[in-house]
């Protein structure tokens, strides 16, 4: 999962002969996207470039239903409870599913109540700043803070990719900041912008516009090296030796959801993705199209979960 790279799933592998008869005519109705987050952020986009592909493919609506609140956990408890029949999904950073739980024990929902389609994307966090925050580069932003503890505000929602992001960072250099939780990734990138909040680490795909018009000022990429599509914006890795964090976009459907049916929207999700047009546009935008197998983003999801329980017990965090 940490090379990013396209699995391309051949589509024989979803047969009609010996299917169940609802795997065989799926779908036959609407198909519902519930997004945890306002509209904007990395997630509704991703939902809204795959909704008119799948539609396209199927001749069935497919509905986008952005449903902020709680953190992604209203949402998320939604999906969790809808039926099991492929006509209800979630798209979601990880962090509903790897963070949020952690954090906050008295989730109503956790990983095994959802069957996962696939991981979707990648998309690297861009670390910005204010444009009057008085730092342009990662050594710097570092030194700020150490020399103003608690005075630099962090804005992210509270349990998501860059709320990770925001905590390690701070983890591994020694320095600490407030947390200003908003809704999502789009109120975050509003907060720095105006001045509400000072740094944030977000997904590419919704930070880099707001980046080219000179409303917030780009530090650094949270990629392993350098990304191609910002190669003079230098990664936190060539300070911070292994920082590797980012927006993993992933689509699930509620537990019990038919195996052929996950299989059906696994292999047309990486179809799409595979597509020429669709990595040219997620790729001019910093998101590197990935599309893995269910049993490949289940053994992700698992693995990102270890790793935020070892990161919170190493760091004694407790959300506020």
């Amino acid at each position: 999962m940490r090379t990013i790279a396209i699995a391309v799933i051949a589509l024989c592998s979803v047969t009609v002969a010996g299917t169940p008869a609802g795997a065989q005519s799926y779908p036959v109705k609407p198909i519902r996207i519930v997004v945890p987050f306002p509209p904007g952020g990395t997630s509704d986009i991703l939902s809204r470039l795959l909704g008119p592909k799948l539609t396209e493919k199927w001749g069935q609506p497919v509905v986008v239903e952005s449903r902020p609140g709680a953190a992604g956990a209203i949402a998320v408890e939604v999906v969790a409870k809808s039926a099991p029949d492929g006509y209800t999904l979630v798209l979601s950073d990880v962090g509903v599913w790897v963070i949020l739980p952690v954090l906050y024990p008295k989730t109503p929902y956790s990983l095994q109540d959802f069957a996962p389609i696939t991981t979707i994307s990648y998309s690297p966090h861009l670390l910005c700043v204010h444009p009057n925050v008085p730092v342009t580069a990662v050594p710097q932003l570092i030194a700020l803070a150490k020399k103003r503890p608690g005075a630099l505000n962090y804005a992210s929602s509270p349990a998501g990719a860059p709320y990770l992001a925001g905590l390690q960072f701070a983890h591994r250099t020694g320095i600490k900041w407030e947390y200003i939780t908003g809704r999502g990734g789009a109120q975050s990138i509003m907060d720095v912008m105006t001045g509400q909040a000072d740094v944030l680490f977000n997904g590419m795909l919704a930070t880099l516009p707001p980046v080219k018009s000179g409303r917030l000022r780009l530090i650094a990429v949270s990629s392993e090296k350098r990304h191609p599509a910002l190669p003079d914006t230098p990664a936190v890795a060539e300070f911070l030796p292994g920082f590797l964090t980012g927006s993993w976009q992933a689509i699930l459907a509620p537990a019990r959801t038919p195996p052929e049916i996950v299989a059906a929207l696994n292999v047309e999700v990486a179809r799409i993705l595979s597509s020429p047009d669709m990595k040219e546009r997620l790729r001019a935008q910093g998101a590197d199209p990935i599309g893995t197998p269910p049993a490949e983003t289940t053994k992700f999801l698992r693995e990102e979960l270890d790793r935020f329980t070892k990161l919170v017990k190493e760091t004694g965090y407790k959300p506020q």
